[in-house]
């Protein structure tokens, strides 16, 4: 069994997931734009000939440190590279790089070309040649935070060039992603249900032959005619041309059932055209109908009741003004309403913005990447809904009695919520038992506020059936209240999930929506984790860290999503590292800053666990904010108890601290007890609790604890530090 790791567009990395188990790898676990599995060489080649949303298939060779070229050198030598290249074959490399001391990958990658040729030409006087197009392998090297790793692209070029395609348009949608938004719009279950696929706004035809080579039981990489392991030395032919027997097989029976029933059109007759080649080309033509026709004369075709209809309208940014594109979208919208009827459809849009245009009720939405652009898909079922709206049941006595009390809170926090020009706040938490729940509202920069309510633990006494109404009436009466309506609420339940979480399986959606909170902008996450990505009880916190910062190295532990650390750069602060033992966190902190305006080599981002690191820098900071979890068990990491190990941290972090430094200490276990009498020894402590507890907070004084330490006098003294961060 080896380990491999399969890159794909962000966003998709959960579908690979599911499509990698299918395929047959173990181990299989999603990462930020790919997905790492183990399994055999076989397993390897299906993932290369079977994968419809993977970009590569990488086979890790060798892993460590490279902080200079020299050293980068001596561990690309290090490896046999005889196992895997012929002497007279040829080689090409891609190399990345992020938060390392090399920064330039086509030093990287010509550093890495100069050891493998080195190593050859030292063994016996020959050398391979460098064929970037198609070489016998592929070498990717990658370099994060001073870490190289080294694989074989057993793809050897990108996986969604399936070998059919001869022509595309001026806006191409790659193939992977098309087979993105064809299983998330649950295209298969249509077609088993006798259903046809219909793309009004077809373009080169790529979702429409995606979807037949997916219902044929096509493989994706059948028609590739180059592979990175085909030059590889322990490639093996046979078993790769029983796998191509196979899936030439399998092919053949596939097309023999498939049905007719793919049918597009385009208002550009050279899309049409190139559609109809490029299925050609694929081997399905004879299963399409493609006529030139504009969007707002799409209609189910005759003897078709049901289908999927899915398209990638343009965005604006790349076929026509932004400014027509709502025009467009509204009359897809119209389209789809009027003539679709029972069907279901699914667009890629450009943004939510454009998305909202059509004028149609959503069920689901995933955030996706078409190349750099990040885009919307939305998915709708166009069932026949009743003419009239029926009229809602009256509601309970329970449930009056808390529309009462939001409204009460609501009319009490709204005009200091105005001064303030606060849109991210707590408008109930728990205020009356019967409805235990936190009811939080989230404004969006575009102007639509989102709720999220969290359920508590119901009393003891109440039945669970009755506790899910009174959610269900929760939701229904903060909608109406606050103005935000249900498509816009998100709840999180509380249900024993798998490893014993207290709150059942949530989703995976990958769907953030931007807000604005003391002149800064952050994205949060109302559905797929069980935070959203902004700790509404320390916004005060927050901006005691910017208040702070200015002219200090500033360093953020257990950073998550990096929000103080946006708030310490808006203060003033040198430099910003942030550390956290989540890479999904790390990507998400380095999109807060980047979307503030921060980047670059002065705001580090530190995947490590926040007392190793402390062992290992050699830094020294002027302000350092420590937010730990109550608990922590990561299988990366030591237990982490915050009651038991808040000093062993706090005496750590007063050793990375400046002469004149100052840390920020919080935490959410409501039963902590700062050890004083310990701590008092080395620190000069405020209690700085009751500041920091925001007015809609008011409620759940006790939310979390907050201190200010500083080094008393004679501490400080040892320590002759400037307030500027400065290495060893």
């Amino acid at each position: 069994m080896s380990h491999y790791f399969a890159t794909c567009p962000k966003g998709l990395e959960y579908l690979l997931r599911d499509e990698l188990i299918a395929i047959g790898a173990s181990d299989v676990r999603e990462a930020l734009a790919g997905a790492h599995f183990s399994g055999t060489p076989e397993t390897a080649y299906r993932a290369c000939l079977w994968s419809r949303l993977a970009s590569r298939i990488l086979l890790p060779l060798a892993e460590f440190d490279a902080a200079d070229d020299d050293a980068l050198y001596r561990g690309v030598q290090e490896i046999d590279w005889s196992r895997h290249l012929a002497a007279h074959a040829t080689f090409a490399v891609d190399a990345g790089t992020a938060m390392s001391n090399l920064t330039h990958s086509q030093f990287i990658g010509l550093r890495t070309k100069d050891a493998v040729v080195d190593q050859f030409r030292q063994r016996d006087g020959n050398r391979p040649g460098i064929d970037t197009d198609e070489p016998d392998i592929r070498i990717n090297l990658r370099l994060r935070r001073d870490r190289a790793t080294v694989s074989l692209d057993l793809a050897g070029s990108p996986l969604h060039r399936r070998g059919w395609r001869e022509e595309q348009g001026e806006a191409p949608l790659k193939e992977n992603l098309a087979a993105a938004m064809l299983l998330r719009a649950r295209w298969p279950e249509v077609y088993a249900a006798g259903g046809a696929l219909l793309d009004p706004m077809c373009g080169s035809g790529t979702l429409l032959i995606e979807g037949a080579l997916m219902a044929a039981d096509v493989a994706p990489g059948l028609r590739r005619e180059y592979f990175g392991f085909l030059g590889w030395q322990q490639h093996d032919i046979a078993l790769w041309r029983g796998l191509l027997d196979e899936a030439t097989q399998r092919a053949e029976t596939g097309l023999r059932g498939l049905r007719s029933m793919f049918f597009g059109s385009d208002a550009d007759p050279r899309m049409v055209q190139t559609a109809k080649r490029n299925a050609q080309a694929a081997g399905v033509a004879g299963f399409f109908t493609l006529e030139k026709q504009d969007l707002t004369h799409a209609a189910p075709p005759p003897g078709v009741d049901y289908g999927l209809v899915i398209t990638n309208p343009p965005y604006g940014e790349r076929l026509g003004e932004r400014a027509e594109m709502p025009k467009l979208y509204r009359a897809l919208g119209d389209t789809l309403r009027n003539r679709f009827c029972g069907w279901r459809a699914a667009v890629l849009a450009g943004d939510v913005e454009l998305g909202r245009a059509m004028q149609l009720h959503a069920d689901k939405r995933y955030a996706l990447y078409n190349g750099a652009l990040e885009t919307v898909l939305l998915t709708f079922d166009l069932s026949r809904r009743e003419e009239a709206p029926r009229e809602p049941k009256p509601l309970s006595a329970g449930a009056q009695m808390l529309k009462n009390r939001l409204e009460k809170n609501l009319k009490h926090l709204r005009k200091r919520l105005t001064r303030k020009s606060i849109r991210c706040w707590r408008a109930y938490d728990q205020d009356l038992p019967e409805y235990a729940a936190a009811i939080d509202v989230y404004g969006a920069t575009n102007g639509d506020d989102h709720l999220h309510i969290q359920e508590y633990r119901a009393p003891a006494d109440v039945p669970a059936d009755i506790a899910r109404l009174r959610l269900r009436e929760i939701a229904r009466v903060a909608g109406e209240v606050l103005g935000v309506p249900r498509e816009r609420i998100a709840i999180k339940t509380r249900e024993r999930g798998k490893g014993g979480s207290k709150y059942g399986q949530l989703d995976q959606r990958n769907e953030f929506i931007e807000v604005e909170e003391g002149g800064l902008k952050f994205l949060v996450n109302l559905t797929d984790y069980l935070d959203t990505g902004l700790f509404l009880d320390h916004r005060l916190v927050r901006a005691k860290v910017r208040e702070l910062a200015d002219g200090k190295c500033f360093l953020n532990l257990f950073a998550y999503t990096a929000t103080a650390s946006v708030y310490a750069a808006a203060g003033g602060a040198l430099e910003t590292t942030s550390v956290d033992l989540s890479a999904t966190y790390l990507e998400w902190a380095s999109r807060n800053l980047a979307l503030n305006g921060f980047s670059g080599s002065s705001h580090r981002l530190m995947q490590f666990d926040a007392l190793e690191f402390l062992q290992r820098d050699r830094g020294h900071y002027g302000l350092i904010f420590a937010d730990p979890p109550t608990f922590s068990n990561s299988k990366r990491a030591d237990d982490f108890d915050v009651q038991r190990d808040h000093v062993k941290l706090l005496d750590a972090c007063n050793e990375r601290l400046t002469r004149d430094g100052v840390i920020v200490f919080s935490n959410n276990f409501r039963r902590f007890k700062l050890d004083r009498t310990e701590l008092e020894q080395r620190f000069e402590i405020e209690d700085w609790t009751a500041p920091s507890i925001p007015f809609d907070f008011a409620r759940r004084a006790d939310i979390h604890g907050c201190w200010l330490l500083r080094r008393r006098k004679a501490e400080a003294g040892i320590n002759p530090w400037d307030t500027a961060r400065i290495k060893k």
